[in-house]
C-alpha cells in the first residue's frame, strides 16, 4: 500500500510536468492536432511503463519488465529534466519581458515630460512669430530585436529538449554502468603501525533486482578484485525491494569472500528491510559474511587491531520494527574499548550521533544524488548536506559511497557508480 501511494504521487507529478512539456514542445515544433496526440501518447506511455515495470513483477517476464523500465525511465527523465530546463528558459524570458516593459514605461514618461516642456516654451512666444520649420517625421522602422529574441527563445527551448532527452538516454544506457574506483586515505587516531595502509573496499547500494543482475555482479567482482582489499564491507541496500533476489546476494557474497583476507562484513539498509530483512540477512550469512547488525568484531590480531562496528538502518526504527534501529552502544560493547573504531552505517544521517564515538563512519544511501545535471539538488534537501565523499565532525570522519546500483529510475547522470577503496593511515 505504501509503495502504491508513492507511485501514485510520482504519476501525478509526471502528469503535471508532462502537460507542460507537451504544450511547449507542440508550440516549438508547430505540431498539428494529430502530432499533439502522438506526442501525448509517447509521454503518457513512458511514465506508465516506468511504474508498471516496478509494480508488475510476476505478471510479465523480467526481460519484458526490464525493457519497459529502461524505456520508461528514458521518457520520464526526459520529461523531468526538460521541464526544469524549460522553466529556467521561461523564467528568463519573463524577467527579460518585465525589464523591457519597465524601460518602455520609463521612456514614455520621459517623452511626455519633454513634450510638456516644449509646449510651455511655445506659449511664451510672441503671436505671429514664425516658429522653426519642422521636418516631417518618418515612421521609425521596426527594430530587428523581436525576431532575434524569438529565435533565441526557440533555440533555448530546443536546447532544453535536446539536453533532457540526450542526458536521459546516456544515464539509462551508459551512465549507470560507468563504474569508477574511488581511493581515499583517512587518518585513524590510535591505529597500530602494523595496520598502516590497511585497505577497506566498500560496496554500497547495489540494489540487486530487476536492473542489477548477473552482468553487474560480475562487474562488481572484477572491480573489487582490482581494488585489492584487506577487508570488504557492504553498507546496505543490497537488495532493491524484491526478496526473490536474496539468492543473488548470497551468490555475490560467496564470490567476494575469497578476494579479501579479512573476508566480508555487511549491514542492512532501508531497502533490505523493504524486501524482507530476514531473507537479506540469511543470504548474507549463508554467503559467509559477518553480519554486523548492532554488533562489533575485532579486525587484526595481537600485533595490531581495530574495532569494526555495524548498526541497523535508521529507517528500521521509523518503521517501528521490533528491536529495529541503530544501537551503537550495543555494538561498542562487543569490542575492547581501547581499540580505534570504524563504523558501518547505511544512512549518513546517523553521523552526528556517532561523531566522537568512532574514528570513521562508512555510509551510502544517497547515491550521490544519482541524477545531477549541472547542479546537485541533493545538496539542498539531504540532512546536514551529506551527499557524497568525505566529511568531518567532532574529530571523526564520514565517507559516503555513491552506490553501485540505482533506485527509482535505472539511470545515473553526474553521479557515477562507485567502489570505494578506503586506506587507513596511522595518525
Amino acid at each position: 500500500m505504501r509503495f502504491a501511494a508513492f507511485f501514485l504521487v510520482i504519476l501525478v507529478v509526471l502528469a503535471a510536468l508532462g502537460l507542460y512539456v507537451h504544450r511547449r514542445a507542440s508550440g516549438l515544433l508547430g505540431l498539428g492536432q494529430r502530432g499533439r496526440r502522438v506526442l501525448a501518447g509517447v509521454l503518457a506511455a513512458g511514465a506508465v511503463a516506468m511504474i508498471a515495470a516496478r509494480m508488475g513483477r510476476g505478471a510479465l517476464p523480467d526481460g519484458v519488465l526490464r525493457g519497459l523500465g529502461i524505456t520508461g525511465s528514458v521518457v520520464s527523465l526526459s520529461i523531468v529534466i526538460s521541464a526544469v530546463l524549460l522553466a529556467v528558459v521561461d523564467l528568463g524570458r519573463l524577467l527579460a519581458w518585465s525589464g523591457r516593459a519597465a524601460l518602455a514605461r520609463a521612456g514614455a514618461g520621459g517623452r511626455a515630460a519633454d513634450g510638456g516642456t516644449r509646449a510651455a516654451d511655445g506659449a511664451r512666444e510672441e503671436p505671429g512669430a514664425p516658429g522653426p520649420a519642422l521636418a516631417p517625421r518618418e515612421p521609425a522602422p521596426m527594430p530587428p530585436a523581436l525576431p532575434r529574441r524569438a529565435f533565441l527563445a526557440h533555440g533555448a527551448a530546443g536546447s532544453a529538449f535536446l539536453i533532457g532527452s540526450g542526458s536521459s538516454i546516456y544515464g539509462a544506457l551508459l551512465g549507470r554502468h560507468d563504474y569508477v574506483i574511488e581511493e581515499i586515505a583517512i587518518p585513524i587516531p590510535g591505529l597500530p603501525r602494523s595496520l598502516d595502509g590497511f585497505s577497506i573496499v566498500q560496496l554500497s547500494d547495489i540494489h540487486l533486482g530487476l536492473f542489477v543482475g548477473e552482468p553487474e555482479m560480475r562487474a562488481a567482482e572484477d572491480l573489487v578484485r582490482k581494488a585489492r582489499a584487506d577487508l570488504i564491507v557492504m553498507t546496505g541496500d543490497l537488495i532493491d525491494h524484491d526478496p526473490r533476489y536474496a539468492e543473488h546476494l548470497g551468490r555475490l557474497t560467496r564470490r567476494l569472500g575469497p578476494l579479501a583476507r579479512e573476508g566480508v562484513a555487511a549491514i542492512p539498509g532501508n531497502h533490505d528491510h523493504f524486501a524482507g530483512i530476514g531473507q537479506a540477512l540469511d543470504a548474507l550469512q549463508r554467503g559467509g559474511a559477518h553480519v554486523l547488525r548492532n554488533r562489533g568484531r575485532v579486525v587484526g590480531d595481537a600485533g595490531g587491531a581495530f574495532a569494526l562496528l555495524g548498526v541497523d538502518d535508521v529507517w528500521a526504527a521509523r518503521m517501528r520494527l521490533p528491536g529495529g534501529g541503530p544501537d551503537l552502544a550495543r555494538a561498542i560493547a562487543d569490542v575492547p574499548r581501547d581499540l580505534p573504531r570504524v563504523l558501518l552505517c547505511h544512512n549518513p544521517v546517523f553521523f552526528p550521533e556517532a561523531a566522537g564515538e568512532v574514528a570513521l563512519q562508512l555510509s551510502g544511501h544517497t547515491h550521490g544524488g544519482q541524477v545531477n545535471l549541472v547542479v546537485r539538488p541533493a545538496d539542498l534537501v539531504l540532512p546536514y548536506g551529506y551527499v557524497a565523499g568525505l566529511y568531518q565532525r567532532g574529530g571523526s570522519h564520514l565517507y559516503i559511497n555513491r552506490g553501485f546500483g540505482t533506485a527509482g529510475p535505472p539511470a545515473r547522470i553526474g553521479a557515477p557508480p562507485e567502489v570505494s577503496r578506503i586506506v587507513l593511515v596511522a595518525a
